[in-house]
C-alpha cells in the first residue's frame, strides 16, 4: 500500500516562486529550503556547516553584502539594524545543493520535499529552453526579410512618394503688375 505524499499540498508554483536568480544561477535561500524540508533554518544550516565537504561552490554560496541589500529592498524587508533581521547572509543553493541539503537532513519529510524541489527546478529549466526558442526564432524571422517583408517596403516606400508634396512651377501672376510689384517689394 503507498502512503500518502504529504507534499500534494505544496504545489509545485510555491516552490518555483520562491527560485531566485543570483549570480546567474537558479537558487533557493536556506530559510525557503528550510520551510519546504520542515525544519528551522538553523537546523538546516548546522547540518550544512557540519558536512561542509559536501557543498562546493557550485552547490551553495552566501549572499554577498551587495546581494542581500538588493534582495531586501526587493523584498522590502527590514533594515538591518532592526531587531528581527538576519544576523548573517543567507545561503543560497542551486538545485545539486538542495538536493545535497535533504541528504544531510536525512528524514523522511526531507526526502520528498526534494522530490519536489527537484521537479520544481526542472519545470523552470523547461519554461525557460521554451522561451529562448521562441526568442531564437524571432531573431531568425527578423533577419531573413522574406518576400513578404520587402513588398511591405516597397508599398510603404510608395505611399511616403504620394504623401510628399509636389512642388508647382511658379505662374506669372493674373492681372496687372508693376515692376515693383513683381520683384516682391
Amino acid at each position: 500500500m503507498r502512503t500518502r505524499d504529504p507534499f500534494t499540498a505544496v504545489p509545485l508554483e510555491r516552490i518555483q516562486n520562491r527560485i531566485l536568480v543570483v549570480r546567474r544561477r537558479k537558487v533557493l535561500l536556506d530559510a525557503d529550503l528550510a520551510a519546504l524540508y520542515g525544519v528551522e533554518t538553523r537546523v538546516l544550516n548546522q547540518a550544512v556547516k557540519r558536512n561542509l565537504e559536501r557543498f562546493p561552490n557550485d552547490f551553495m554560496f552566501r549572499l554577498s553584502a551587495n546581494e542581500l541589500t538588493a534582495w531586501r529592498s526587493h523584498f522590502v524587508m527590514s533594515n538591518s539594524g532592526a531587531k528581527m533581521s538576519l544576523r548573517r547572509a543567507p545561503f543560497a543553493f542551486t538545485e545539486h545543493g538542495a538536493l545535497m541539503a535533504a541528504t544531510v537532513l536525512n528524514s523522511p519529510t526531507a526526502v520528498q520535499a526534494s522530490l519536489h524541489v527537484v521537479r520544481a527546478f526542472v519545470r523552470l529549466r523547461q519554461f525557460l529552453l521554451a522561451h529562448a526558442a521562441i526568442a531564437r526564432k524571432l531573431e531568425e524571422h527578423e533577419s531573413k526579410p522574406s518576400a513578404q517583408d520587402n513588398a511591405i517596403v516597397q508599398v510603404m516606400n510608395a505611399i511616403r512618394q504620394l504623401m510628399t508634396p509636389i512642388e508647382q512651377p511658379k505662374r506669372r501672376p493674373i492681372g496687372f503688375i508693376t515692376p515693383e510689384s513683381a520683384r516682391g517689394d
